[in-house]
């Protein structure tokens, strides 16, 4: 367990993949109800208006499902990625977890701000088709019309395929049946959705290149932190963090004990531990005792 898990550990959220799902199923009844799409434009993720004060669309922008595609293929969606989340939280652990799906969304948010400053810079025009069908260009000079136009960019579409590539390089192995019917190994769909995503990439506008290597960077982020366990199984991972805590319990070896209880990071995952600097020698004590117990000196 690394420092920041014993620290921050117990703020991890509990099958955080049902909770975004029901954050989409939210969005999906808003999209129902909110046939001009008003609503739902004040819910994306539009940096320059969160900087004019409305901050809350650094969360709402959650809100807005991928896509929709019917009630019945949204219906499978929300289970698919239900699903496959529940699995890599139970594989691995929900810390984990929490930080790649967080990791996700920070990265989306800090690449609609640079987005903002990009347009700045070089003031790119927005090919625009008014309801008489001419075509017109929208400029940054009225700012407010020009990022609620490619606001809608930044979606959770990309989050969901950063995932469904982080379940494909943990569950290499693992069969779905595609179209209902041909059973594919998780690898080989995982393949097709990166290069997808290559050529998606290099045929969209600087704000889809954006959208993507914003949202996708989470997941090379975790490919570069874990390719020394890309060989293991998800059994074998588990059954190594079992026996790592077994070989500390049966030791008895901690790397923390305070001095006036006796407890340890085995007896309290959750306790934070500090060495006094008012004592003469290394004496360390839990959080509890770190401030009222007596200082020892050697005189």
């Amino acid at each position: 367990m690394s420092p920041f898990e014993r620290k921050f550990g117990k703020y991890a959220i509990q099958n955080l993949s049902f909770v975004l799902v029901m954050c989409y199923a939210v969005g999906y009844l808003l999209q129902m109800f909110d046939r001009s799409g008003l609503l739902i434009s004040y819910l994306t993720l539009n940096p320059y208006a969160i900087l004019h004060g409305q901050i809350w669309r650094l969360v709402t922008w959650i809100l807005i499902p991928p896509s929709s595609g019917g009630l019945f293929f949204t219906l499978i969606m929300l289970y698919f990625y239900c699903s496959i989340g529940t699995s890599l939280e139970r594989t691995w652990g929900t810390y984990r977890y929490n930080v790649y799906l967080f990791q996700g969304m920070l990265f989306t948010i800090a690449g609609s701000f640079l987005l903002m400053g990009y347009c700045y810079l070089f003031r790119p025009g927005i090919p625009m088709v008014d309801m008489q069908g001419i075509i017109h260009t929208l400029t940054i000079d009225t700012p407010d019309q020009y990022f609620r136009a490619i606001a809608g960019v930044f979606s959770t579409y990309y989050i969901n395929m950063s995932i469904f590539l982080a379940y494909a390089a943990t569950f290499p192995d693992a069969q779905v049946l595609l179209m209902f019917i041909i059973p594919i190994r998780v690898k080989w769909l995982g393949v097709i959705y990166a290069v997808m995503l290559v050529f998606e990439f290099l045929g969209t506008n600087v704000y889809g290149k954006f959208a993507i290597g914003a949202s996708l960077l989470n997941f090379v982020v975790f490919f570069l932190t874990s390719r020394n366990m890309m060989h293991l199984n998800p059994k074998q991972i588990h059954r190594r963090q079992e026996f790592k805590r077994e070989v500390r319990r049966s030791t008895g070896i901690t790397k923390h004990k305070c001095a006036i209880c006796g407890r340890t990071e085995v007896d309290s995952p959750q306790m934070q531990f500090r060495f006094c600097s008012k004592c003469d020698g290394n004496y360390e004590y839990c959080e509890e005792h770190l401030y009222t117990h007596t200082h020892i000196k050697r005189n």
